[in-house]
């Protein structure tokens, strides 16, 4: 089973704080700053065992980003764990709405964002 995992954020910080933690547990990574990227990256490499989806970005949203790749039929069963600073109730259920698997918020706790990794990894 693939242990390669794409990141997608807007923030460098946070990929390179996850691209760290990661790193450690020896997952093979890869990030990228647009939704639009990461949709073409899926297309491109199918051997991605999840994708850590931010949310909040600027032009296509993880929101919107989870339901193209839903709708795309060569990457539509790729695993999604929604990730987002957005932590309001019903925040877990829209992401979950939209396509994802799983949802963590931010700051992570890196123990469940490994528990839900490891779920689809």
């Amino acid at each position: 089973m693939s242990k390669k995992i794409l990141i997608v954020d807007d923030d460098p910080n946070n990929i390179f704080a996850l691209r760290l933690t990661l790193k450690a547990r020896k997952y093979q990574l890869e990030s990228c700053m647009m939704a639009d990227e990461a949709i073409r990256i899926l297309k491109e490499d199918k051997d991605f065992c999840v994708v850590l989806m931010d949310m909040m970005m600027p032009e296509i949203d993880g929101y919107e980003a989870i339901k193209i790749i839903r709708n795309t039929p060569e990457i539509s069963e790729t695993p999604i764990i929604a990730v987002t600073a957005q932590a309001m109730d019903d925040d877990r259920e829209k992401c979950l709405e939209a396509g994802a698997q799983d949802y963590i918020k931010k700051p992570i706790d890196v123990d469940l964002l490994l528990t839900a990794i490891e779920k689809h990894c």
